[in-house]
């Protein structure tokens, strides 16, 4: 019995809907978040927007606009179909952890507390030592993705897998 024989299509729709939910929950938009899932589940390596209506029960506006901020934030590509006027949707290698950095958002907002920084007259005051702290914590962080994207890619490089993916994974704890 192959993969296709036990893809359950009604499980694969749960999961597509729970992961749009957790997304949102973080604060992902909601259609977005079901075409991404979508996009995951899907054996194919791209699809047609209507094909992503069709699985999603959603009209073609929709999944444009979610197409469209999933392209701007590096989670999906449009290709041409060759010969073809229709165009597929895909997510292209590397999405997850190069999203995750994409643009060094960490060290953006960091830019940003700075300018809070300055503006409530420097450190020293109750504001300024909390913006300042804020500050640091931030660029802290964009360290940190640096040296764990360069961990992941490693990691990938040499096909190891991650202790945690060898078993299930207990995500209530």
């Amino acid at each position: 019995m192959g993969a296709q024989d036990e893809r359950d299509d009604k499980a694969v729709r749960r999961f597509v809907e729970h992961f749009a939910m957790i997304f949102s929950d973080l604060g992902f938009p909601r259609m977005p978040a079901r075409v991404l899932g979508a996009l995951m589940a899907a054996d194919e390596p791209g699809l047609p927007a209507g094909e992503i209506g069709e699985r999603l029960g959603v009209s073609a506006a929709a999944i444009s606009g979610a197409v469209r901020y999933l392209m701007q934030i590096g989670f999906v590509v449009r290709e041409p179909v060759p010969g073809s006027r229709r165009d597929v949707y895909r997510m292209p290698d590397g999405t997850w952890y190069t999203a995750s950095i994409h643009g060094r958002p960490y060290q953006k907002v960091a830019g940003v507390v700075r300018e809070g920084v300055l503006a409530v007259g420097g450190e020293g005051s109750p504001a300024g030592d909390r913006l300042a702290d804020a500050r640091d914590f931030f660029l802290f962080i964009q360290d940190e993705m640096d040296g764990l994207l360069e961990r992941w890619e490693h990691r990938r490089a040499t096909a190891q897998p991650p202790s945690w993916s060898r078993g299930p994974l207990d995500i209530d704890r």
